[in-house]
């Protein structure tokens, strides 16, 4: 198993359960962890912006990208299509990022496979009916598609221990909180520390 500077973390979590408003948040208050940005085949929605939120890409790019080979993971998610850059997160972690991955839990199970070392985490909503309040107020969705969120929520949160880390985002700012004791616990880590803070290490006769 290579061991590289950086952590990766994957965040997962139901449509609605809050985890991109958590991702950014924490973004904001840890400028050692980036987020790295997906390609998808579904169409932008609201004030999406293309390689902000993620790289909106025709089917037929798609399939390029997995021939080359060049998708960590990739899953069809609400009749859509997500990846994850290979190049993009080995490239950060070398460089000694932190990197955060909002995605599918299929996609996660995908990378757990491969970085073993990858920390797991899964976001839940408090309940059914305040997921479903979260999906209607967000004004994207037809009712018919807040339905399907809704039916397939069940098989993701089915999937919730899985993960290493469970969080419950009842109150958003104890939710932040609770991930951001996650970040920091791993960074506390001996293996990560070592390659962190390798030359105090080397000094003390550890490594």
């Amino acid at each position: 198993m290579k061991h590289y500077p950086g952590n990766l973390f994957v965040v997962a979590a139901p449509s609605g359960a809050g985890k991109s408003s958590l991702v950014k948040a924490l973004m904001e208050l840890d400028s050692q962890v980036t987020h790295s940005v997906s390609h998808t085949t579904r169409k932008p929605r609201g004030q999406e912006v293309h390689g902000r939120e993620y790289f909106f890409i025709t089917d037929s790019e798609f399939d390029r990208l997995i021939k080359q080979d060049a998708f960590l993971e990739w899953a069809h998610v609400h009749g859509h299509r997500y990846g994850t850059s290979k190049e993009t997160i080995e490239s950060k972690i070398t460089d000694g990022h932190d990197v955060v991955l909002e995605i599918d839990f299929q996609g996660a199970l995908q990378i757990k496979r491969v970085f073993p070392g990858v920390v797991m985490i899964f976001i839940l909503p408090p309940s059914w009916e305040e997921l479903k309040s979260r999906l209607e107020r967000r004004g994207e969705d037809s009712p018919g598609v807040i339905q399907l969120r809704l039916q397939n929520a069940a098989d993701e949160m089915a999937q919730a221990s899985q993960f290493d880390f469970v969080i419950i985002n009842e109150v958003f700012e104890r939710a932040l909180f609770d991930l951001k004791a996650v970040v920091h616990a791993q960074r506390l880590k001996y293996a990560s520390q070592s390659r962190a803070r390798a030359e105090i290490f080397h000094a003390l006769n550890l490594n």
